[in-house]
């Protein structure tokens, strides 16, 4: 499975490309996530999957509003009508490329997110661990894994439009998920100390001891 991050701002990509330097499985394009080749595209959607705002107008236009009744038909019936931070879902588009729409709510509603927030990682981790352990949950390919039909999956910047995230702390949050889904290193905690300064760093480079 290979990872397409789409930035639009410089800042977004630079930040990008000092973060995930050396992985081959992961490249990084500037400029519109439309004209990337995918099977599935990522939304930094709200918890009650309206796509009214920010990308996810851009999705809806761009695939038809369709999308959002698809995707709030299965938060509705598979997530008892909330898609929490650290939970994706996957819809069909409608469209053969990019077939797929996955969902991770990077904020329950639209908002500015505080700068200790960790839900860009939640959110990025969430997609991955979908992608790679999931299985279509309904249609015709109900029950198949996942990752024998997504090849490339298209990431914009992970809470960094609406949520304000600054580019550097999406990026570390963003290759911190990969690391723990992709890259084998998603061990738990030996100790509350190790707990929070794993949770410290995804948003700063000086922890505390918190106890």
């Amino acid at each position: 499975m290979r990872i397409a991050l789409v930035a639009r701002e410089d800042e977004l990509a630079k930040a990008w490309s000092a973060a995930f330097a050396g992985l081959s499985d992961t490249e990084i394009y500037r400029g519109s996530i439309f004209d990337v080749e995918c099977e599935a595209m990522v939304s930094p959607a709200n918890s009650f999957g309206f796509m009214d705002g920010g990308i996810d107008l851009l999705y809806s236009r761009h695939f038809g509003w369709q999308v959002q009744e698809h995707l709030r038909r299965a938060i509705f019936q598979r997530h008892h009508g909330e898609l929490l931070v650290g939970q994706a879902e996957i819809v069909e588009t409608g469209v053969p490329a990019p077939a797929f729409l996955i969902a991770a709510p990077t904020m329950r509603v639209p908002m500015a997110l505080d700068e200790n927030s960790i839900n860009p990682y939640l959110a990025t981790r969430a997609v991955l661990l979908l992608a790679r352990y999931g299985q279509f949950p309904s249609g015709p390919a109900m029950g198949t894994p996942l990752s024998a039909h997504l090849k490339t999956i298209a990431f914009p910047g992970m809470g960094t439009g609406v949520g304000r995230i600054p580019a550097e702390i999406c990026a570390r949050q963003m290759r911190a998920a990969y690391d723990d889904v992709m890259g084998g290193r998603g061990s738990m905690p030996q100790s509350w100390a190790e707990a929070s300064e794993r949770h410290q760093l995804l948003y700063s480079d000086h922890p505390v001891r918190l106890q």
